[in-house]
């Protein structure tokens, strides 16, 4: 169950030639594909691409009537090996993952995709995010482009230049047998915007004709001594042929009058916020006419040489924006001008930071700089009048607004695991805890602070392996997700586990779905999917790989049993990897789940009885020993207007989505029995209404026999 549908939107992938498509961005590079006559469609989920996944998930049945064939990929190395059908056949083929940490683990289908190469168009769509909430590490698709000669595009972030990028990705990839590489940062597949369409276009050969009609060509094939002649092929034959098809083609764009004595040469991803900071300084105006010569890079891999000198020559400075560290196009740039001798200054990452995301204010900042440097068309070399003075000091806005770091949702039931975890380790000491890629990653975080590394998706076991001795009776506890379990998880931790006769604590956290990619379904989901096979258990591929000490939990909730089970793996005399199965639905999609059935029932006057969960305030101590065992959002502080008591209560906020973990955690720690239980009945039945008037009665007669037992002193002038 994905944390968005987009059924009601895919309608839209029906649009006839000449209609305008109104839309987001990945909604335009889906329509862009049917528009290309693509033949088959892969690829795994992951911020900022998830959501085309989604799509094409939505989009089923548009795709079965083309002929097309879709994929949810067990990994990002499944999705990219998809494109082996592209190789000796004449199908265009798509495949999608977040990058770089997909590129990584793709790696080596995409290397020798490239090596042999390919007859029909293949596309590689890659969503990067440089910015400061972006959860991966900080590197470059622009490396591996390079690396394994696979042509890179970076159209400009609108739609219709987006829909282009893919059409002239999959000729390019075609004209020079390579594939292709369309690289879309986090803006650009959430960009609206509109476009014309064109009418759908059915393959030309589907895989069901390739089925049918099967092909080999021994000189795609990556063996010795075919290839090494790949790689002369890559020199001789397909960088020329590319370099030929993008300028023929002007796949580059140039913008503004070329005989300026400055110019930017930039990634056509940066277009929209060099042109944002050319208006704040009076140097474009609002449609884009700019002042000053823009060379955009729609391909940042391979560089057009005659281009780029044509663009330089005569000038006497050009700035180079490019996001991400290293300077690779600046280097290459720059070895251009020195080859060819022109002397034409370059500069980059001087007036740009060398890393990090060009937000809005380090682009204004740095062009600015650079125009101050080397061109009158600042007057007087000043600020533009609507830039916005300096920012507040950085340790200044800490002390205003504190550090908010990622955490678990409001009833996450991954929160139970790590307090369980911590109640144990209060009893048995300290363990080493490898942590792995995945919602669970958060328990590094206050107030758990559990965890010591992440290696990669499916890696939390196999990274502990190193701690596989028999010198010592203490075991490492390592932590994997049900996503990174399927991912690769199963051969690469469980089975290296096995294999190697490891002695530690395996728990795979199972919230039924790939949670933190955005709620998909994966071989273990609970769920009914009508073109997927689900409700495979974990335990049981566990046991097939050979693990003998097996555990599951199917109610994390329960932290005493969670810390039950947790310490008689610690301390069990068995031998080799001890498997727990903690599991439990995730409460985002369980409250998408529910929410629209719960109401729908209230509407039609049915019975529904919704729980929550409260704190009495008399008998609540203080002393938030259970916030610091549970650190659910809901659960926080209150001020009381008791003069006699200082320290503020605990309290529950009317987030609470009533999963009892509070109470839970406070009653396996025995800290106090100040949490409660309340029912909220809608719609009750005429018994419910009855006895509730009775309680009532009961209540208010309690209240005053009370009150009149209460001794009252009153002051007397």
């Amino acid at each position: 169950m994905a944390e968005r549908s987009f059924v009601k939107e895919v309608e839209k992938l029906r649009a006839c030639e000449g209609e305008v498509f109104r839309g987001e961005g990945i909604l335009a590079i889906t329509k862009a594909l049917l528009e290309n006559g693509v033949g088959y469609v892969g690829g795994y989920q992951g911020s900022p691409i998830s959501h085309l996944m989604d799509v094409l998930a939505d989009a089923q049945d548009i795709l079965g009537e083309l002929g097309v064939h879709y994929e949810a990929s067990a990994s990002e190395a499944a999705a990219a090996a998809m494109l082996a059908a592209s190789v000796h056949y004449p199908i265009r083929g798509a495949v999608t993952f977040k990058s770089t940490v997909g590129t990584n683990v793709a790696s080596d289908a995409l290397a020798n995709l490239s090596s042999g190469g390919v007859t029909g168009g293949s596309l590689v769509i890659v969503g990067e995010d440089y910015g400061e909430g972006s959860s991966i590490m900080q590197e470059r698709s622009h490396a591996f482009a390079m690396k394994s000669q696979i042509w890179l595009l970076d159209p400009r972030p609108n739609l219709p230049s987006i829909v282009k990028a893919v059409g002239d990705g999959f000729e390019l990839s075609e004209a020079s047998n390579t594939p292709v590489m369309l690289q879309v940062r986090i803006r650009s597949c959430h960009v609206h915007g509109e476009f014309t369409t064109k009418d759908n276009v059915r393959p030309s050969m589907t895989v069901a004709d390739a089925l049918e009609n099967p092909r080999r060509d021994l000189n795609r094939i990556v063996l010795p001594p075919a290839s090494f002649l790949h790689e002369q092929e890559k020199v001789t034959k397909r960088l020329p042929a590319a370099l030929n098809y993008i300028q023929k083609h002007k796949l580059n764009e140039l913008f503004g009058p070329q005989d300026r004595k400055v110019g930017i040469v930039l990634q056509g991803g940066m277009y929209n916020g060099v042109i944002r900071a050319l208006q704040r300084l009076g140097l474009a105006d609002i449609n884009g006419e700019t002042q000053i010569p823009l060379y955009v890079m729609n391909v940042t891999y391979p560089l057009v040489p005659a281009e780029l000198m044509d663009f330089c020559r005569g000038k006497d400075a050009v700035l180079v924006v490019e996001e991400g560290y290293p300077d690779y196009l600046e280097q290459a740039i720059g070895a251009m001008l020195q080859k060819e001798g022109v002397n034409t200054k370059l500069e980059g990452k001087g007036p740009f930071p060398e890393a990090g995301e060009y937000t809005g204010q380090v682009m204004l900042d740095s062009i600015q700089t650079f125009l101050a440097t080397h061109s009158d068309a600042l007057p007087g070399k000043g600020r533009a009048p609507n830039t916005p003075g300096p920012l507040p000091d950085v340790e200044q806005l800490k002390e205003v607004v504190p550090m908010r770091p990622p955490g678990f949702c409001v009833g996450c039931p991954e929160r139970p695991i790590f307090a369980a975890t911590k109640l144990v380790e209060e009893e048995l000491g300290p363990h080493h805890i490898a942590s792995d890629i995945g919602c669970h990653l958060f328990s590094i975080m206050p107030p758990f602070g559990i965890g010591s590394t992440t290696m990669g998706y499916g890696l939390g076991p196999a990274s502990a392996s190193a701690f596989n001795t028999n010198e010592t009776d203490r075991r490492s506890i390592s932590f994997i997700g049900d996503g990174g379990f399927w991912h690769n998880g199963l051969t690469t931790s469980i089975g290296n586990a096995v294999f190697n006769q490891n002695d530690g604590v395996i728990v795979v956290v199972d919230n039924y779905y790939s949670a933190a990619t955005g709620g998909q379904d994966i071989l273990s989901s609970r769920a009914n999917n009508k073109s997927k096979s689900t409700k495979h258990p974990i335990t049981e591929a566990v046991k097939g790989v050979g693990v003998k000490w097996v555990r599951q939990i199917d109610r994390t909730y329960d932290v005493t049993q969670m810390q039950s089970v947790l310490k008689e793996a610690l301390t069990t005399d068995v031998k080799g990897p001890k498997v727990i199965v903690a599991s439990s639905e995730c409460m985002l999609n369980r409250q998408r789940r529910e929410k629209p059935i719960i109401n729908q029932a209230v509407k039609e006057q049915k019975r529904v009885v919704k729980t929550r969960f409260g704190v009495d305030e008399d008998v609540c101590t203080g002393d938030h020993a259970c916030m610091r065992l549970s650190g659910c959002p809901s659960l926080t502080v209150k001020e009381l207007d008791d003069p006699l008591r200082d320290d503020p209560v605990a309290h529950i906020d009317q987030n609470c989505v009533g999963c009892g973990n509070c109470g839970e955690v406070a009653d396996a720690a025995i800290l106090c029995p100040s949490f409660y239980q309340a029912d909220t009945i809608h719609n009750p039945s005429k018994s419910e209404r009855f006895f509730r008037k009775i309680r009532d009665r009961i209540i208010s007669a309690l209240q005053n026999w009370r009150e009149r037992r209460t001794l009252i002193i009153e002051e007397v002038s």
